[in-house]
């Protein structure tokens, strides 16, 4: 279990973090939970960290009125960071700020159902003493690293824990390939047995959050290449080599999705050739049955105007006569009608 220092760290305190973690590898506990108020010591009072050593992580709920005035009072973030958590826009990026990393990523909300709302931005700040991540809705891959820490899982570094946040986004961006891949595959087999009813509506769907996802997400690999070309001094290069291995993951998993819009977007097709050849089925049915009821509609019309000068109406087998002319030139439209179908 996780040492705790000042209170209890998880849920939103009073300053609207949600977890804070002090991570130092030299101490008899590499990871101790913490609150904002001990956070704030700390934060005041350790000197600027030599690469290795200790740092803090905090998680703060944006939606909370209090976490960007305790960041803003405490955290010594650079301007950068402030700026793009207003100015609204949610393409992934990472770049330099001064001395820091600062990030922009997107993962799935922790109750994600498979809908394209159901993804948020987490906004980091990465220095070598501290690294702050803050969000507005429950995200799955922060709780998933959280999760870790909690199991005694300690980063030696804050470029690490980086890392870590990364490797969860990639782990939970397989689960969904892999979730919106068993969906598929019973979509499909619903409909070669026939049986697609309202269930074929799904596809757009998964496709809406496959774009969505892809296109958040596609930028990532390349911001991640183009730091690395030009890291921070206090970024060890072991740190480095593990970030560039993530960037290969999201590549792999991005090929995915692509390849699983592609085999939608197939499906898709075949569904709706299928309904158009199910249409086209019953449009030629009707239009058969209008072509059947022309001659007898037309006769009666005729036959029923009440005028004089109705032929055959005094002749015996009028009826007959009637009813022979109407049953051939039914017969003649339907031979007609069915020989073109053919």
């Amino acid at each position: 279990m996780l040492q705790q220092r000042a209170g209890n760290a998880y849920g939103s305190d009073e300053a609207g973090l949600i977890c804070g973690y002090l991570f130092d590898a030299a101490a008899p506990q590499p990871a101790c939970a913490v609150d904002s108020a001990y956070a704030a010591e700390w934060l005041a009072a350790a000197p600027d960290a030599a690469p290795g050593g200790a740092y803090m992580w905090l998680h703060f709920n944006l939606s909370h009125s209090q976490a960007e005035r305790w960041l803003l009072r405490h955290a010594g973030l650079s301007d950068v960071f402030f700026e793009t958590l207003h100015e609204g826009l949610h393409s992934t990026r990472i770049e330099r700020a001064d001395d820091s990393l600062i990030a922009v990523i997107n993962d799935v909300h922790f109750e994600f159902s498979f809908e394209p709302s159901d993804i948020s931005t987490l906004w980091i700040s990465v220095g070598p003493r501290l690294v702050v991540t803050a969000r507005s809705q429950p995200l799955r891959s922060v709780d998933a690293l959280r999760t870790a820490v909690k199991a005694g899982d300690a980063p030696r570094s804050s470029t690490e824990l980086l890392e870590h946040l990364l490797r969860a986004q990639a782990d939970v961006l397989v689960n969904i390939v892999r979730g919106v891949t068993t969906r598929i595959d019973v979509i499909e087999d619903d409909q070669l047995a026939g049986r697609l009813d309202h269930k074929r509506s799904r596809l757009g769907v998964l496709r809406r959050v496959l774009v969505r996802l892809q296109r958040l997400l596609a930028p990532e690999p390349a911001a991640l290449f183009r730091l690395l070309q030009n890291p921070p001094a206090w970024m060890a290069e072991p740190d480095a080599q593990a970030l560039s291995g993530s960037t290969e993951e999201f590549s792999v998993v991005l090929r995915d999705m692509g390849a699983l819009q592609e085999r939608i977007k197939l499906l898709q097709e075949e569904i709706a050739a299928n309904v158009n050849e199910d249409n086209n089925r019953s449009l030629f049915v009707l239009t058969v049955v209008t072509v059947l009821a022309l001659p007898i509609n037309i006769v009666a019309g005729l036959f029923g105007m009440n005028v004089g000068g109705i032929p055959l109406a005094d002749h015996k087998h009028g009826f007959w006569v009637v009813l022979s002319i109407i049953v051939t030139f039914t017969a003649a439209a339907a031979w007609i009608a069915l020989r073109k179908k053919r």
